[in-house]
């Protein structure tokens, strides 16, 4: 299969972990998450825009690209909060048991 990579989410994640321990000087990511968590949000929410953007105008090229920034700027934001990708892979274990509609109906509703 043409462009099959076996970098995975997990990879992506441990390396932000390896560069959070890095100088502002030498990590792009430490430079953010000395920001603060909430400058991280605010970037991931940029990417997020972004990404909805590349989306809307069809261009799968810069979905893509887009796509791969938002996930790497929603793990910057999860390593400022001290939340481990496992933990959300663990909420969506449990969601799993049920079907979109049926967990989404579960929530509670403000």
């Amino acid at each position: 299969m043409a462009g099959k990579s076996d970098f995975t989410l997990h990879d992506l994640a441990a390396r932000v972990k390896e560069r959070a321990s890095a100088t502002g000087e030498e990590s792009y990511t430490r430079k953010l998450l000395d920001k603060g968590a909430a400058h991280c949000a605010k970037k991931f929410g940029e990417e997020a825009v972004e990404t909805v953007i590349a989306a809307v105008d069809g261009d799968r090229k810069q979905l893509i690209a887009e796509t791969a920034d938002l996930l790497y700027h929603l793990l910057v934001v999860l390593e400022a909060r001290g939340v481990k990708l496992t933990e959300v892979e663990e909420a969506l274990s449990k969601r799993s048991s049920q079907s979109g509609l049926e967990e989404k109906a579960s929530r509670k509703r403000d």
